[in-house]
């Protein structure tokens, strides 16, 4: 699993604009339950518009990969919400799920 530090650039700066992924599947290969779970965690973001219906934070969004339920979190999360992100990232490894960063 990446660590905060790896999403920043080696000068300390602003980070890169790249993404984690939490992928809904277990290091052995598991589907992660509940599955409702992508949805439920991105929700601490989200709020209700004018339409009152959900809308997802750019930040923090449920998305389905190859049928794999996953989280795509921003990773300038890592500066603008710091507690959070190491909540998400203790949220996943606890539950032992796979972690990528992508460009």
């Amino acid at each position: 699993m990446a660590t905060i530090g790896s999403f920043l650039r080696m000068d300390n700066a602003k980070p890169l604009n790249r993404s984690v992924i939490i992928e809904g599947v277990t290091q052995d290969g598991r589907k992660f339950r509940p599955s409702d779970w992508a949805e439920r965690m991105s929700g601490m973001l989200a709020t209700f518009g004018r339409d009152h219906r959900m809308h997802y934070s750019p930040m923090l969004r449920p998305v389905s990969i190859d049928g794999v339920k996953c989280v795509v979190i921003d990773a300038t999360m890592t500066e603008s919400n710091p507690a959070l992100f190491a909540q998400l990232m203790a949220f996943a490894k606890i539950n032992n799920l796979k972690v990528v960063e992508k460009n």
